[in-house]
């Protein structure tokens, strides 16, 4: 397995050279001493809580009335660069799927993922998020930003779909989004140098969705790209030929107002519930994308592919569950999903400014995750992880466009 690179001399610009040496040389010399100290003490070691990261509530969205699916405040966990990463920043966008009813938001506001009352004091962070060096060689020391998801529609719902309910249900994913994205330029976010929007699943399609909005409120001199993780949901049929997918799409635009946070090139051209699919609006975005997916997501394949009701006599429970006892015939439509999905991807992959690592593996979500993101074990096309592929592309070290062959090539998933 290869060693982790490290690329410390790409993650500044020119002109920070002189302070990341500085940086990087106090940080030597206190390790070295508190490496002394460890082999001096008879002591158990502490527990490092470096990466334990408190939560905070907008103070920003109650005058902006922007609340959760119940009224609560939302709210994100920010961890503060440092040295040459002081003006860089990398926001994440939560995942958690989407609610389509009246009664699954209900259902979905007295969980984490529709109301703050739910939400952790503090998470640990990894994978893009960590502030370890040896596990996200290029971010680690930028300004860092996990924000909660509890709207169930990528950030994007608008409180002009409220009259449609009467449980007193808050549809202000977009609300949210702009009014956390204010505190954050006001907290420096609006200095930034170099500035990264990601997110995972429903944080990954949120990614896509504001995008450009990101870019447009950054200077204009800023470095600004996006990284969507598992958020290239497919318009595909199931395995009973029914749109599962477009259909359930088509209820949460419908419920939640979400059509006027679209890409309005789209959303003038067709009906607005498939401008949710990054196919359909993916061209229209202006700022630079690189798109992280497996090409056998086993969320999309075990909810648009196969989903429940598709299954009654359980014959693909086991070929769910592990790959590896899928018959021959399971596999064909599972291959015949992953070729959807580099159909789909086709012109995408045409895009000079883009960037893709799409692997083989049966996993969804990769980023947030150390042994996923960064390791000596970590997943690797062409004996690059997806940190190193991420970083390659923001930092126009190399084009980066790596794409896996068929399940199961890849020995490394």
């Amino acid at each position: 397995m290869a060693i982790p690179r490290f690329h410390s001399m790409h993650r500044c610009r020119r002109w920070y050279k002189s302070d990341c040496l500085a940086a990087t040389g106090f940080v030597l010399i206190i390790f070295s001493f508190l490496v002394f100290v460890d082999s001096t003490s008879n002591s158990v070691p502490s527990v490092d809580h470096s990466d334990m990261v408190n939560l905070t509530l907008s103070h920003k969205a109650k005058e902006r009335g922007a609340f959760c699916l119940d009224g609560s405040l939302p709210g994100y966990h920010f961890h503060k660069g440092s040295g040459c990463g002081s003006t860089s920043w990398l926001l994440f966008l939560e995942g958690g799927a989407w609610c389509n009813s009246i009664e699954s938001c209900f259902s979905r506001a007295t969980t984490s993922l529709g109301s703050s009352n739910y939400f952790e004091h503090e998470v640990t962070i990894e994978g893009i998020l960590s502030s370890d060096p040896s596990q996200n060689p290029d971010f680690y020391n930028w300004n860092r930003v996990k924000i909660r998801y509890c709207d169930g529609a990528s950030f994007a719902g608008n409180p002009g779909a409220e009259f449609k309910n009467e449980t007193r249900l808050f549809f202000r994913g977009q609300l949210i989004w702009e009014a956390i994205m204010d505190e954050l330029l006001s907290m420096g976010l609006s200095h930034a140098k170099q500035a990264i929007l990601t997110g995972c699943s429903a944080g990954g399609l949120a990614t896509l969705i504001h995008c450009d909005y990101f870019r447009d409120h950054l200077p204009k001199d800023a470095s600004v790209k996006c990284v969507s993780d598992g958020g290239y949901f497919l318009n595909v049929p199931d395995i009973l030929g029914n749109s599962t997918m477009r259909s359930f799409y088509h209820d949460v635009v419908s419920l939640q107002g979400v059509q006027t946070s679209l890409d309005q090139n789209c959303v003038a051209k067709t009906e607005p519930s498939k401008c949710m699919f990054p196919q359909e609006f993916l061209k229209n975005i202006r700022t630079p994308v690189f798109l992280i997916n497996p090409a056998y997501d086993y969320w999309q394949i075990q909810n648009v592919l196969v989903p429940a009701y598709t299954d009654p006599d359980q014959r693909w429970e086991n070929c769910l569950l592990n790959l590896q006892d899928c018959d021959a015939a399971q596999m064909k439509v599972l291959h015949g999903f992953r070729n959807s999905l580099m159909d789909a991807m086709g012109e995408f992959r045409q895009k000079k400014d883009g960037g893709m690592f799409i692997n083989s593996c049966y996993s969804h979500c990769q980023t947030l995750t150390k042994d996923l993101w960064h390791s000596p074990s970590s997943v690797r096309i062409e004996n690059k992880t997806i940190a190193e592929s991420v970083g390659d592309w923001y930092f126009n070290r190399t084009p980066v466009k790596l794409v896996d062959g068929l399940y199961p090539c890849n020995t490394s998933c």
